[in-house]
């Protein structure tokens, strides 16, 4: 009877008990707390696109402004940057404009196919402007692009093989580049194109370390420092002072 006596107290006990342990762990978010959580992250990125957006809007009002005042200020002076120079920067004026209004309608689902679109375009640009300036100078052998071991998710494999090519264009651009000297306002427009490759390579080795998720981050990211590339790429224009080395 006895031992009957303590078993029974010994299972109420641990009825007691195992509530009050369960007790002490934090209790699972309901379903409404979790959708709560979602439109709050939503509305924060959602924020954080007005804001971007609309800083670049104003920076792109300001490069239009400047280039406007520069192209009067050249108009007074006898040197001039190449004509190249001058419809490259023009263009890039106006291509910034358009890769702001793009950032609006930038998604998670067409983020990469525009960035993958922009990124060939830049390189394709670029690569007309080196075989101009280094007119007389061996092309190099075209290189075999370089194996990459697939990765285990899909967008990592896609990003890496991209990143693969990308790097393998520039390493070459800039190895035709390497040994082109100019002088004068023709010195000026290598210096940007070299700038240009440089800037590229930079961009290149970041998407080489980007998620799926950084797809805000470096969409915007890419717009605000294609805004800084343009405003240097304005400054250089007046940079035609006539040089006595090379």
């Amino acid at each position: 009877m006895k031992s009957s006596n303590i078993i029974t107290i010994a299972a109420v006990a641990a009825a007691l008990i195992t509530p009050a342990c369960k007790g002490q762990e934090p209790p699972p978010e309901s379903p409404r707390e979790t959708a709560a959580s979602a439109d709050s992250a939503a509305s924060e990125l959602q924020r954080r696109r007005d804001s971007d957006t609309t800083r670049f809007e104003t920076r792109v009002a300001d490069l239009e402004r400047r280039l406007t005042e520069m192209q009067a200020k050249l108009a007074e002076k006898s040197a001039a940057p190449t004509a190249a120079l001058k419809a490259e920067v023009q263009e890039d004026v106006k291509n910034v404009r358009e890769a702001v209004a793009d950032l609006k309608t930038t998604t998670p689902e067409n983020w990469w196919e525009r960035h993958e679109r922009v990124m060939e375009r830049a390189v394709a640009d670029i690569e007309e402007d080196v075989r101009r300036l280094a007119r007389g100078q061996a092309a190099p052998a075209t290189a075999r692009e370089p194996d990459t071991p697939p990765s285990a998710a899909p967008f990592q494999s896609r990003r890496d093989r991209f990143v693969a090519r990308l790097r393998t264009q520039v390493a070459a651009l800039k190895e035709r580049l390497k040994d082109v000297r100019l002088r004068d306002a023709q010195k000026t427009e290598l210096q940007d194109t070299q700038a240009r490759l440089d800037k590229l390579q930079e961009d290149v080795d970041r998407l080489g370390n980007a998620s799926a998720d950084d797809w805000w981050n470096i969409s915007s990211k890419r717009v605000s420092e294609y805004i800084d590339r343009v405003e240097d790429s304005i400054g250089r224009l007046d940079d035609n002072k006539r040089r006595t080395s090379s």
